[in-house]
């Protein structure tokens, strides 16, 4: 569903194949899906920018906006530094063999 919401904002054909992404579209529209993915790799959910060009829709649909800066409508994420589960570091068992070693 996020797939579909991005093309239909951006009216491009977007198609992931593993870690491979075509665009076909307009150039502003190309423009607008590489950011989305850009921002992906940088592990930021699309569903931000989804809210953002729903929201830059409605703008230019306005006449008295079109002229002003729109920052004060368009949402603003503060990014977090989330702590993540720190890794068990395990410590091998010795081997133990079957037969004690030889003696010599």
């Amino acid at each position: 569903s996020t797939l579909k919401a991005i093309e239909l904002l951006t009216n491009c054909f977007v198609l992931v194949q593993g870690q491979t992404v075509s665009i076909m579209g307009t150039i502003k529209g190309i423009k607008q899906v590489r950011r989305i993915i850009q921002d992906c790799f940088k592990n930021v959910h699309p569903i931000y920018h989804i809210k953002e060009l729903m929201i830059r829709r409605e703008l230019e649909k306005d006449p008295e906006l079109k002229n002003e800066n729109w920052d004060r409508f368009l949402p603003h994420f503060k990014t977090r530094n989330v702590q993540r589960k720190k890794t068990i570091i395990r410590k091998k068992k010795k081997s133990t063999d079957v037969f004690p070693p030889q003696h010599q």
